[in-house]
């Protein structure tokens, strides 16, 4: 190997492994955010019971699709425009975006939040059919302005190419979130239940509980903003700095960034729209249909608090890789785009997809083969329900990877419109879906898993026919899904036997159930590598790569290769 190549080979290497460093950060940051999630839902459960659940599931379903309107769609808009700008070296105009965006969030998100504030007797009688979720939709609305805010933020130091900030913000934001929400809902339950006393209505102590357990989402979010401020101000004179190098005669007036950030969130936002109202659609419909059907309120109410507060919490922890991996590929494909560089982005393109199969794949079988273990360990529950709802609906993790990536590299590759026009098309199938599992089959809780299915699969094969067409890009079928899948299968087969043996020899919810999952996680390790599905090259443009070669290698995972030289990334 002569000296350029090892140079080019270099750079090249460290190129990519900063884009996945940073694309790492996010992920992993999101993955946090969601275990957090997902455990202190432990005992707020315990706190507020299943129809607590439900009454907070009707509840985030309005604050989501507020939330989308007001902010959701920022930090991907305001994370593309200014990269653009930085990649063109104009960071001047940069910093007029991330001000113009700053306006704007104000200005909507306080009005969003009067809206839901003023609107949320209204919304909770006659669209949720959900009256004593009022107080949880009070409780929610002043996070709607922070988030807003908040959003602007992580976009901007996004779009300057860190993640960092985001990432340790998400973090705090959740740590905090969590502790708030669990004092909020043990206070809450007794008054709540004091309440139901005086009343006589029993469902206000779930529904009071419901309201104090979600008093952390605003103060989370404070805090958040808090931290990125103060980011902000230490990186002040970076800055200045790089604004009095900026020799850009044309300064973009603020008339036409807004006319260029309206445009960039209209489709994002539209999109965004379609994946969030499909929840709150299929909750409309459910308890309309069910309460048509004649089955009690309680009755399919516990059955909606088991989807939306273990169901769907368990399912997100993996999306939420996707999520980081597409929000840091958004930037990097727009410089690409910017630089005119196909092969550049062609990599990337690769890349993200490729290492969110490696993830979501195995959480697929993982959620199918160790179903009802996760529902014990983490909740207790030992029930049937739950862990069939886990592994019906486990093949959304691939699913909604995939459509949720490639909708970032489409909107990465200005094709702000193609994942909006494709959400419509794959809402419009879904929404037939459901309806015909609801009134014809009568599959209850069932037919929402399953209609979801459908919805992910639509936007999966249309947006990956797009991003093939666009970039010319073709994905290697062989080692993104399928050796991932062999190694998945090898994983599942051993968790499972390993779990019914360790069962039997340390009975109880704790002890055999993690080191199952620990085994699980060992075994695919390998697995991977030994089906081929990670070659030698690929580990290196891994972060910390070379180290994680030479480890695989010192225990024979790795057949033995001298021409491989360990490249210090």
């Amino acid at each position: 190997m002569t000296e350029i190549q090892k140079n080019n080979r270099k750079k090249r290497g460290s190129r990519e492994s900063d884009f996945l460093i940073q694309g790492a950060i996010l992920a992993a940051a999101a993955v946090i955010v969601k275990v957090i999630g997902a455990l202190y839902r432990i005992p707020l459960t315990n706190i507020i019971g299943d129809e607590g659940n439900g009454f907070l599931g009707y509840a985030y379903e309005i604050y989501a699709m507020a939330l989308m309107l007001s902010s959701f769609s920022l930090p991907i808009a305001v994370s593309k425009l200014v990269s653009t700008k930085m990649a063109m070296h104009q960071p001047q105009n940069a910093y007029r975006i991330f001000k113009c965006a700053m306006a704007f969030a104000i200005t909507v998100g306080v009005t969003v939040a009067l809206l839901i504030f003023l609107g949320a007797d209204f919304l909770a009688k006659h669209l949720m059919e959900s009256p004593l979720s009022v107080y949880t939709l009070r409780v929610l609305s002043p996070a709607l302005l922070i988030v807003a805010v908040l959003g602007v933020m992580r976009g901007y130091f996004q779009g300057v190419g860190t993640m960092i900030p985001t990432a340790l913000s998400q973090i705090m934001e959740q740590i905090i979130n969590a502790v708030v929400n669990l004092a909020g809902a043990s206070i809450m339950i007794k008054v709540g239940l004091a309440a139901a006393k005086k009343q006589d209505n029993p469902l206000l102590e779930p529904a009071f509980g419901a309201a104090g357990g979600t008093a952390g989402t605003a103060v989370g979010a404070l805090v958040a903003l808090l931290f990125l401020l103060f980011v902000y101000s230490m990186y002040r004179p970076v800055l200045r700095r790089q604004m009095r190098q900026d020799h850009t005669k044309k300064q973009d007036r603020y008339e036409q960034i807004l006319k260029v950030l309206l445009l960039t969130i209209a489709p994002i936002l539209f999109s965004t729209a379609i994946y969030n109202i499909n929840q709150i659609i299929d909750l409309t419909l459910y308890a309309k249909i069910m309460s048509a059907q004649g089955i009690p309120l309680e009755e399919y109410l516990i059955p909606q608090g088991i989807y939306t507060g273990k169901y769907n919490t368990l399912i997100n922890i993996p999306l939420a890789m996707a999520n980081g991996l597409a929000a840091s590929v958004i930037p990097a494909l727009t410089t690409a785009l910017a630089s005119r560089n196909r092969t550049q982005m062609q990599s990337k393109i690769n890349q993200t997809i490729r290492f969110t199969m490696l993830i979501a794949i195995p959480c697929f079988v993982a959620f199918i083969a160790l179903a009802s273990p996760i529902m014990v360990f983490l909740y207790g529950d030992d029930r049937m329900q739950p862990a069939l709802m886990l592994a019906s609906g486990a093949i959304t993790v691939v699913l909604y990877s995939s459509s949720t990536v490639t909708n970032s590299i489409l909107q990465g590759m200005d094709r702000l419109t193609v994942p909006a026009r494709n959400a419509a098309i794959s809402l419009g199938v879904h929404l037939v879906a459901v309806l015909i599992m609801l009134v014809v089959f009568k599959w209850g809780i069932y037919s929402l898993i399953f209609s979801n299915i459908v919805f992910s699969l639509c936007m999966c094969i249309l947006n990956m026919k797009e991003v093939y067409r666009v970039s010319h890009f073709r994905q290697d079928i062989q080692t993104c899904y399928i050796k991932p899948t062999i190694a998945a299968v090898i994983m599942g087969v051993v968790a499972f036997l390993a779990n019914r043996v360790l069962n039997g020899i340390f009975p109880g919810r704790f002890f055999a159930n993690f080191l199952s999952f620990c085994i699980a996680a060992v075994v695919y390790a390998i697995a991977v590598i030994r089906v081929g599905t990670l070659s030698e090259s690929d580990m290196l443009t891994l972060p910390m790569g070379s180290k994680l070669l030479h480890l695989c290698k010192k225990f024979h995972i790795f057949p033995v290769d001298k021409d491989i030289e360990y490249l210090d990334l």
